[in-house]
């Protein structure tokens, strides 16, 4: 069966923050000038929002430039941030205020809003299809589609109905070809076809790897005695750092007497026996969080990984045909924990060199090698450059004295020292052999505050076309066991937070790596932290993972 194709101007791969900001301005533009333009976006989640996951703690800086009347439209920034707290956990039971002089500025939320960021993209959905954009949910972008001199050309959304050994099922529908004069990839962190394409035209020649955090959230209804809308509380310290790992926790004060909380880990950590679910779930029991969610019922969980290595990581972001925006790229400001207003306006820069480069000769395939400047004038860079020395900062000294060196760095000098830290170890690379430590106990689940895993994927509404190739593809399939097992303890089965992976026993009695590709929440952690860089995530059939519901 032939593919079938379309021509737009311009494919956007992901309805996140970045993607979307890209075709409100494009269209926005267009309409200013007189322009005809054609934009897609194509999204692999069920619904726009549904594989959308962070904290999140927005600063609407973005949002003020693309829809400044965001307000009168009834953005969902509904709860204003009213007070922060960071704290230093020293232990299962005690903790340190930090007094806000002494926390980097960065840290600082005035004018910022506690918002789902999945809701808001949902929002920002709307606003691009009034203007015309032709948003496509339930479309997985599975390949990039090249042009006969090499450059992009578009995308091929996922097949439909291929079984699990590859055939052909009764309900097969071949994917279509998206073909445009530029294509923007805004996957989100480890975009799969921003891998790709980093290796096909060497974007990260040149730079540091990127390094990245596995974020792991819930969303509780709580008490309303305990409820303090707009709190915003931050911790470093206890639980990790007793097992050498490094990262932080938050909780956050919604609306409707509900709060966010979650851990996220640094993947740069060496022990093989750690893991950050279990990491998570232990942490709720600290009086700081259990005091609040005590009495209180999860609604949802959900787990994705951020990218957080700054601009020493950032590979180039433009290439024949296309460019890289948002997370995908890895705009994310770590100093600020907040990646969804640079995300956006790297989109929106994108948009404006492509309403630029339309006024002339805009082909097909072409290089628009003047976004690279572009970006570089605007703001998100300024913010990029002026955090860069946070993330080296805390994987060199740890967070407590990282954070002191960011006080000094960002508070007293503005980010100006004449500088740049290195952080030159890729994340999967920083593993130690399980020889070098003990196996960690963690304590069984109360099912009051902590949880296992499988209930936990139940509650992130995940859910996968059974009969279909499994998602996560092993370059060699005996490795795991053969290798990773003896050497690493097999850390598959840790860091991934969903119950994917596991080494059972076969008839033999001998261990075998199973893989339960339908529990997968699409957070990257696999293809990031594994070792031997042994399995390659790609997309499932479309619409499947999670659905994330006010995530």
């Amino acid at each position: 069966m032939e593919r079938e194709s379309m021509e737009f101007d311009v494919v956007i791969v992901g309805a996140g923050p970045s993607g979307l900001a890209a075709a409100i301005r494009l269209m926005q533009g267009a309409a200013e000038s007189g322009q005809e333009l054609s934009v897609c976006v194509v999204e692999k989640g069920s619904e726009v929002g549904a594989h959308i996951l962070s904290g999140a703690v927005f600063e609407p800086r973005a949002l003020n430039e693309l829809i400044p009347d965001w307000q009168d439209r009834g953005a969902p920034l509904n709860t204003a941030v009213t007070g922060d707290e960071i704290y230093v956990l020293s232990s299962a039971e005690k903790q340190q205020k930090v007094p806000g002089f002494f926390a980097p500025k960065t840290m600082h939320n005035e004018g910022n809003y506690i918002i789902s960021l999945g809701n808001l993209c949902r929002w920002l959905a709307e606003q691009a299809e009034a203007l015309g954009v032709e948003i496509f949910p339930g479309f997985s972008a599975a390949d990039v589609l090249y042009a006969e001199d090499g450059s992009v050309k578009g995308i091929i959304t996922g097949d439909m109905g291929i079984a699990a050994d590859g055939t052909e099922k009764d309900s097969y529908m071949p994917g279509m070809e998206l073909h445009a004069k530029s294509t923007l990839f805004a996957e989100g962190a480890r975009g799969h076809l921003g891998k790709s394409l980093m290796a096909k035209f060497g974007l990260n020649q040149g730079c540091e790897p990127q390094h990245y955090g596995l974020g792991i959230k819930e969303l509780w209804d709580v008490d309303p005695a305990v409820h303090q809308p707009g709190k915003v509380v931050h911790t470093a310290g206890w639980p990790l750092k007793e097992h050498g790992a490094a990262g932080g926790t938050f909780m956050y004060h919604l609306e409707n007497h509900q709060v966010v909380i979650g851990l996220i880990t640094d993947l740069s950590y060496q022990n093989p026996y750690l893991s950050p679910f279990d990491e998570f779930q232990r942490m709720k029991h600290h009086p700081l969080f259990a005091q609040v969610l005590k009495g209180g019922k999860r609604v949802s969980y959900g787990a994705r990984a951020i990218a957080k290595g700054g601009i020493q990581s950032l590979p180039k972001m433009h290439f024949p045909g296309g460019l890289l925006i948002g997370c995908d790229a890895g705009t994310l400001n770590f100093a600020k924990i907040k990646g969804s207003h640079t995300a956006m306006k790297s989109g929106m820069v994108a948009a404006d060199v492509i309403l630029q480069q339309a006024k002339g000769e805009w082909q097909s395939g072409q290089d628009l090698q003047q976004f690279e400047e572009a970006f570089k004038q605007s703001w998100a860079w300024q913010e990029l450059h002026q955090q860069r020395n946070f993330g080296p900062a805390q994987h060199r000294w740890g967070n407590i004295l990282g954070s002191a060196y960011a006080f000094i760095d960002l508070n007293l000098f503005g980010g100006k020292l004449p500088w740049t830290l290195s952080d030159p170890i890729a994340d999967h690379a920083q593993l130690k052999p399980a020889s070098d430590f003990q196996p960690i106990k963690y304590a069984k689940p109360d099912g009051v505050l902590s949880f296992d895993k499988l209930s936990s994927v139940f509650l992130s509404n995940t859910n996968h076309e059974e009969d279909q190739p499994v998602h996560l593809k092993l370059a060699d399939p005996e490795l795991p066991i053969r290798d990773n097992l003896p050497r690493y303890a097999e850390p598959a089965q840790r860091y991934c937070p969903a119950g994917v992976y596991e080494v059972v026993e076969d008839d033999q009695g001998k261990p075998r790596f199973q893989i339960n590709a339908q529990n997968c929440v699409h957070c990257k952690t696999c293809d990031i932290k594994d070792p031997a860089q042994n399995i390659n995530w790609v997309t499932p059939e479309g619409t499947g993972g999670p659905t994330y519901p006010n995530m």
